[in-house]
């Protein structure tokens, strides 16, 4: 096996070339600024390198950082451009994610992890399809409440999966994801999109959505939180329902039946014993959490008591500190968390950058123009720019940030093509989502779960990729004839 901190020269290469030709082969189109288009570049060079496994995806960031600060892209003044670069480690979200990873490392220490696990699979341990469906429906019932789709899927639901693999010795330490755990993560994962494009609540984003359709339409075309659940209901239920047996037939666990995983866990369970001291904290601390997330203090007793999703995090993760649960060191030996933190800042601090230059909002104005001319009909075309809207992911860190760039642009456009106002909004709303599934920086809950190592960069965007044009076609289909039944178009 390579060793993983060495270069890969011919990635490297491909990687350097493809941004050289960005940058001084391909003309900077009419209407983009020469920084944008530089900018990208080095944007599509990152994460051509990150695929070809150039560098420690780490090492990748710094040196994106790097030239970032040093071409001045962002900023003619040095200092500046060096603050611009550094940008992406002052975002919340990214502290959320970092936080995530170091609060699960407590269910481990404590054990509260592992009798977490083995209680599921008592439960739902007879086929490991049975377990994955379990994550999927345990996630779905706390989407409503969790306004932050990286806590509900990073941070409460993953260090479940992890325990729930760990009690069946998969690990990727040893080799042994296969077993089960990269089956488990890749559905940890693929619930969080779904659950989050089926209710306003599920994730942060959603409320901006609702405002931007409202603005758009002069609030003609007003959604509340009953109409979304209601309209999200049946291709969110059909999505939840195939995704883990599509993913299933794509990678099939080593472990498919366990027949006496029910006995072997509640053997464990009564070695285990009752709970002890640390796994209570544990559990309060993350009760008060989800608490906290889902904004009950504050609808109790008014805004004042209502709290970021990031603080959320960081009172927990200070809590397991003071009552001793996890030590400093522990903290230091959670390089994950630290490697995340790292490399994810970079990517949304260019990503942002894309943004803020200008990139987007020129792109999105072209592809409206270019459809628009083509006069396919409003279904054809919508069809086009629902699917240009969804892959440009690929080029977001943040769910938060595509939907400000494009959302707007994308949905004046859908309804000069002719399309209906409410049919237009759920499917842009559910592709706002579902966009999740690419990448493993597309969203905060990627990294968490990607950079457990369950799963590798390969398969983490083959699947992606499965699961969108699975989700999308649900989304669309049944999506379509649920509100043509619902009256909304």
């Amino acid at each position: 096996m390579s060793d993983p901190s060495l270069i890969n020269t011919k990635s490297s290469i491909i990687a350097i070339v493809i941004g050289l030709i960005i940058w001084f082969v391909i003309p900077v189109p009419e209407g983009v600024t020469p920084d944008a288009w530089h900018l990208l570049a080095l944007f599509v060079g990152t994460i051509a390198a990150i695929i070809g496994k150039a560098m420690p995806i780490g090492a990748i960031a710094l040196l994106a950082i790097t030239l970032v600060a040093v071409t001045g892209v962002t900023s003619d003044n040095p200092s500046t451009a060096m603050k611009d670069a550094l940008s992406g480690f002052s975002n919340s979200l990214i502290w959320l994610i970092g936080i995530a990873i170091m609060i699960s490392r407590g269910l481990v220490k404590t054990g509260l992890g592992n009798r977490i696990g083995y209680n599921f699979i008592a439960l739902f341990g007879k086929r490991t399809l049975g377990i994955g469906y379990s994550l999927a429906i345990s996630e779905l019932l706390i989407a409503p409440v969790t306004p932050s789709n990286t806590a509900r899927g990073g941070a409460i639901i993953h260090p479940v999966m992890k325990s729930i693999a760990a009690s069946f010795d998969s690990s990727p330490d040893n080799g042994t994801s296969r077993k089960i755990g990269h089956y488990l993560a890749l559905v940890n994962y693929q619930t969080n999109p779904i659950t989050s494009a089926m209710f306003i609540t599920a994730t942060a984003p959603n409320p901006l959505i609702v405002d931007l359709v409202a603005k758009a339409t002069g609030s003609e075309v007003s959604i509340t939180w009953g109409m979304w659940a209601l309209a999200a209901f049946v291709p969110g239920i059909l999505c939840i329902l195939l995704m883990p047996l599509v993913i299933y037939l794509i990678y099939p666990p080593e472990i498919k039946s366990t027949p006496s995983a029910r006995t072997f866990a509640k053997d464990k369970l009564a070695e285990m014993g009752s709970i002890k001291g640390a796994e209570k904290i544990m559990i309060a601390v993350f009760l008060g959490m989800i608490l906290l997330w889902a904004n009950i203090p504050s609808m109790i007793f008014g805004d004042e008591f209502k709290f970021n999703s990031t603080t959320v995090a960081f009172l927990g993760l200070s809590t397991l500190l003071v009552t001793k649960v996890l030590t400093w060191q522990d903290i230091l030996g959670e390089k994950s968390a630290w490697d995340t933190i790292i490399w994810f800042s970079a990517l949304v601090m260019m990503a942002s950058y894309l943004d803020k230059l200008g990139l987007i909002s020129w792109f999105s104005t072209f592809i409206g123009g270019s459809i628009g001319a083509l006069d396919l009909g409003w279904e054809l075309s919508v069809a086009i720019l629902i699917a240009i809207y969804f892959y440009a992911h690929y080029f977001f860190a943040s769910t938060t940030a595509h939907i400000t760039a494009m959302f707007a642009a994308f949905y004046t456009v859908g309804l000069a093509l002719g399309a209906p106002p409410v049919f237009l909004a759920f499917m842009l709303a559910g592709a706002s989502s579902l966009m999740m599934t690419l990448t493993h920086y597309a969203t905060g809950t990627a990294p968490v779960i990607f950079g457990s190592g369950f799963v590798s960069m390969g398969d983490w965007w083959k699947t992606g990729f499965i699961m969108s044009i699975v989700n999308l076609t649900i989304w669309t289909v049944a999506g379509s004839l649920w509100w043509k039944a619902l009256g909304y178009w």
